[in-house]
């Protein structure tokens, strides 16, 4: 057995300041621990009452190391919803116009969020995207880069498949239904066609898997990788909401392989996070 193995994987707390490179210790100043803990507890609670939010699958979320959690987008709050649900921190990449809003930008740096410019390839973002997997940081993205005013998916960009490809990370499909029914979604709200409020937000993770580096015999891409976890994501959501993978059910997930799971209790990077353009981004 060699040295690191007796002595553990390495953590946040045991690097040096100096070890986190361009973006520095991003658990700096983001809600963690036994307050992420208490916090999560209350919240779920109360989006119960009020929301009628259900959580399935948060038991496939690895309890520690980088992962990448994808989904289907249809509200203002799903970042924050996903947060909750989550049964751990996880830093979501936002739209930057976000960090101008006073109570938003505040709520945005508690919980890791990071700015992404949507109107062009933001390097900057792609970078701090792979610098939170390092360190074994949850990331979260929203592949269609905005929400859906149909509730389908629609279009899906590259970016989130490169991070989940090159990222090394497990990926977890994450599907949410409901929460386009909430009020505060602009145009994009689904009250003003209907006039009508419904009350039941369900989020879904799927099992932890690693987006393959060929299929089919052929290197991978991004617009591949993206496709291949879209189509988890779909096979999760109920058929009004594939949109472009209607056709997306368990036997069209099988080009993965059987050896792409991942246990979601095995850590996937050297470091814990168990404290209890073409951008993607949340809009």
């Amino acid at each position: 057995m060699t040295g690191r193995d007796e002595r553990g994987p390495e953590t946040a707390e045991t690097r040096n300041a100096g070890d986190f490179g361009e973006f520095g210790d991003l658990r700096a100043g983001t809600l963690r621990g036994v307050p992420f803990v208490i916090a999560r507890v209350i919240l779920i609670a109360l989006c119960r009452v009020v929301l009628g939010m259900r959580i399935e699958g948060a038991h496939n979320v690895p309890s520690r190391g980088g992962v990448v959690v994808l989904g289907n987008h249809l509200h203002n709050a799903d970042p924050v919803l996903i947060c909750i649900a989550m049964p751990r921190p996880i830093h979501f990449m936002a739209k930057k116009e976000l960090m101008s809003v006073p109570v938003v930008s505040w709520f945005a740096r508690l919980s890791g969020a990071f700015p992404v410019d949507r109107g062009r390839a933001d390097r900057t973002a792609i970078r701090r995207a792979f610098a939170t997997l390092e360190q074994g940081i949850a990331l979260g993205m929203f592949p269609e880069g905005t929400r859906s005013p149909s509730r389908q998916i629609e279009k899906v960009l590259g970016g989130a498949g490169l991070i989940a490809l090159r990222g090394g990370a497990p990926v977890v499909p994450m599907a949410i239904t409901g929460s386009e029914h909430m009020p505060f979604n602009g145009a994009k709200s689904a009250t003003r066609s209907t006039g009508r409020r419904r009350r039941g937000i369900t989020i879904r993770f799927g099992e932890p898997f690693l987006v393959p580096p060929t299929v089919d015999g052929k290197r991978t891409t991004s617009e591949m990788a993206i496709d291949l976890i879209m189509r988890r994501v779909a096979a999760m959501l109920p058929e009004s909401y594939r949109g472009v993978y209607s056709s997306a059910d368990k036997s069209s997930t099988s080009t993965l392989g059987s050896n792409s799971s991942v246990s979601s209790s095995s850590p996937s990077t050297t470091d814990s996070d168990s404290g209890t353009t073409n951008a993607p981004s949340s809009s």
